[in-house]
């Protein structure tokens, strides 16, 4: 995408973390943006809170959309093309983590991480995917370093994020041939709020959340005839013992 002024992105779970990271550097290349949440209040209040900072006239809109159920995925979608008459760019970014050995880990656990982070993502090309077609989109997972690296206490967060690296790079190839570019991001340790936590000074060697909102502008801005179709991204350095 040679000029990204006045597309149209979707960001799932765009209401704190990651995804409010990469619709603040959305916004600031003039991107219209929409971002979700399971909570209509929260995801209005972001955007209000995005447009107040963006440096652009590009428009931030909330809209509550569950990325675990399809017709909720596709009503946030219909929403978007209400608003601004086309969807451009799609970041399926909505994610939730539950950690612990296999003999502690509820299959309830087990179910809604799945559903959030693998079937979430299914559901938000599925919706998105006849818009994307007539935009000649760009379609981007968040998945994670946990997409290939397995780790103790990790089974379902892990299974839900190779599922999620393995299912992109599947539709990258399905999609293609619409013109439909589809890349994964699969980042280390981001300091976000996810599980509850609250970043602080401490948190200062990861992943910022902007660093990947600057990636998603590299990659969207890449000649068209190169797909950057995977991409692993850590912190430089591992936090000091």
């Amino acid at each position: 995408m040679k000029d990204l002024k006045n597309k149209v992105a979707l960001i799932t779970g765009g209401s704190s973390g990651i995804g409010y990271g990469v619709a603040l550097s959305l916004l600031n290349e003039g991107i219209n943006v929409a971002i979700t949440s399971r909570d209509e209040a929260r995801a209005k209040a972001a955007a209000a809170e995005l447009q107040k900072m963006t440096t652009t006239s590009a428009k931030a809109i909330g809209v509550m959309a569950d990325v675990r159920k399809y017709e909720s995925q596709q009503n946030a979608v219909k929403q978007v093309l209400a608003e601004f008459g086309q969807l451009d760019i799609v970041i399926a970014n909505a994610g939730l983590g539950h950690f612990g050995s296999i003999e502690e880990l509820t299959p309830e656990q087990w179910q809604e991480t799945i559903d959030t982070n693998l079937s979430g993502v299914f559901f938000s090309i599925k919706s998105s995917v006849e818009a994307l077609k007539k935009s000649k989109g760009y379609f981007i997972s968040i998945s994670s370093l946990a997409g290939t690296n397995f780790f103790a206490g990790g089974s379902a967060y892990n299974a839900s994020k190779f599922g999620v690296t393995g299912f992109t790079q599947s539709i990258m190839l399905d999609l293609r041939e619409h013109n439909i570019k589809v890349s994964t991001i699969m980042p280390g340790s981001v300091a976000t709020h996810f599980n509850g936590h609250e970043p602080d000074n401490s948190d200062a060697w990861k992943i910022q959340s902007e660093d990947i909102g600057e990636l998603v502008v590299s990659i969207l801005k890449m000649n068209e005839r190169t797909l950057p179709s995977k991409i692993e991204v850590r912190p430089t350095m591992p936090a000091s013992k």
